[in-house]
């Protein structure tokens, strides 16, 4: 029996189920919308995103995944991030919720076919960033800390070599393509205001970094932005 076995617990299990069933299907239980091709194919990409790049990276990285799903227990976790970290993750629910709402009541007119494609196609490449970053990054905890326990050190390969903090690009990216996928005009305002929250962490944690982890200055110094190339 593996180590991420003997973990496994009612509460992961609750923790999965919301993960894997209740969010990717939120914009249709909310509206009733079932024939909903995009929230399906909404769905389907983050439930597969979702298994195939923890696999990955248990594979990769054992160990990782146990310290993720223990991430909002950790007691070292910074205080400014255990307020951020869970606005962040439950905050990323309420979109989803609008959508939904927007699709039952029909406050906006749909984007179009063209924007759909797009939009999925960007949030395809969302997903699969931030799953390269996940599997790359043997310390991408879900808390801001120092993992002093598990010998944390700077990663500077695979998508850290672009900006410092890809995990979080891609999020953005992804959340910004949601709502027009999902044809919900409506739904970009509370997404602008996760996407501040999540900026103001990026902030916070790469400050930290600099300060508290060795290297990571230097490492700064060479691949200059924290999200976006040639801006930030």
């Amino acid at each position: 029996m593996t180590t991420e076995t003997k973990r496994i617990n009612p509460k992961l299990i609750v923790q999965l189920m919301i993960v894997l069933v209740i969010v990717p299907l939120m914009p249709m239980i909310v509206s009733g919308a079932w024939s909903w091709w995009q929230a399906w194919a909404y769905a389907i990409l983050c439930i597969l995103g979702f298994i195939i790049s923890r696999i990955l990276a248990s594979r990769r990285h054992p160990g990782l995944l146990i310290e993720r799903s223990n991430s909002f227990g950790k007691q070292d976790a910074k205080p400014w991030d255990k307020v951020l970290a869970p606005t962040v993750a439950f905050g990323s629910i309420l979109p989803l919720i609008i959508v939904g709402l927007d699709k039952l009541f029909g406050w906006t007119t749909p984007f179009g076919a063209t924007a759909s494609v797009i939009s999925l196609i960007v949030v395809v490449l969302g997903y699969m960033g931030g799953s390269w970053a996940l599997i790359e990054n043997r310390f991408f905890s879900g808390v801001v800390r120092i993992q002093t326990d598990r010998d944390h050190h700077v990663i500077t390969t695979g998508p850290y070599s672009i900006v410092r903090h890809p995990g979080y690009a891609s999020s953005i990216w992804t959340y910004l393509a949601t709502p027009i996928l999902l044809d919900s005009f409506w739904a970009l305002i509370p997404t602008l205001l996760l996407i501040g929250a999540l900026i103001l962490r990026t902030s916070l944690e790469d400050r930290t970094l600099q300060a508290e982890l060795p290297g990571y200055t230097e490492y700064a110094k060479k691949t200059r932005y924290r999200l976006l190339p040639g801006i930030w």
